[in-house]
């Protein structure tokens, strides 16, 4: 039985969304660690096991996604033109039936479409690629005309848990001072980094705003506190992948 989430956002009915949990898979691995829906081939997992679990999400598709090989870049690729597995860090269609797929484990998977539900688009979103404007290069893609977007921000490692350095905090405070909102400094010893506990959900909400996207949903889903339902790379180090998926239905 699958223990998957659904968008909640008020998307047109033709968009279909998903978003994987770790359940409902037969993927084990030392430990468990890959326990039970893993859907990344390109972790240590039996590739085996990582079919079958494919096969078992294909089941409730239209036609099987194209997988991306993610890079934590800020490219975009339309899949119904794409090759086998194009090395890219967002799916966006305007096909009838192409399923769009990111895979994640503590980034944040951005779900995007238009009030009209002619336009899908799925981001994977670390810090790298939302710092170096894997959001703005995906919006800019997906707009024709006076098109308007919408938004669901999927699980991803909440702010209680996102410790990172300086080189984070000035990767995005040196593009709008807004930033500085999204991060709380944690206490330190003298003579060593600073850190911050950094808000993935609040940088993604001041980049779709910057674009005019003021439709934003979803955003309070930590994947690092509920090993139950989620793999966490962060947490756990070698762990599974989850999928965020979306396409258009077909009328």
């Amino acid at each position: 039985m699958n223990d998957w989430i659904i968008p909640d956002w008020p998307a047109p009915e033709n968009v279909k969304a998903l978003f994987t949990t770790r359940n409902g898979g037969v993927s084990r691995g030392i430990n468990g660690v890959y326990a039970s829906l893993n859907l990344g081939a390109h972790v240590n997992d039996d590739l085996t096991d990582v079919k079958h679990n494919r096969a078992v999400l294909g089941d409730y598709l239209p036609q099987a996604p194209k997988w991306l090989k993610q890079v934590h870049g800020t490219s975009s690729v339309w899949i119904e033109h794409a090759t086998a597995s194009p090395e890219s860090d967002a799916a966006l269609s305007r096909r009838q039936e192409s399923v769009c797929v990111v895979m994640v484990a503590d980034c944040l998977p951005i779900f995007l479409c238009d009030t009209a539900g002619t336009t899908v688009g799925v981001v994977h979103a670390g810090w790298r690629g939302l710092a170096g404007g894997i959001i703005e290069q995906s919006v800019a893609e997906m707009r024709m005309g006076d098109m308007e977007l919408m938004a669901w921000l999927g699980p991803a490692i909440g702010p209680h848990h996102f410790e990172v350095g300086e080189e984070v905090f000035e990767a995005f405070v040196s593009h709008s001072e807004q930033a500085r909102k999204a991060f709380i400094p944690k206490s330190r010893d003298v003579g060593h980094e600073k850190k911050w506990l950094a808000d993935i959900f609040t940088l993604a909400r001041q980049r779709l705003n910057a674009m005019g996207i003021n439709k934003v949903y979803g955003g309070d889903i930590c994947t690092f506190s509920d090993p139950a339902r989620f793999f966490s790379y962060r947490r756990d180090g070698e762990t599974g992948r989850m999928a965020a998926l979306i396409w258009l239905e077909k009328s």
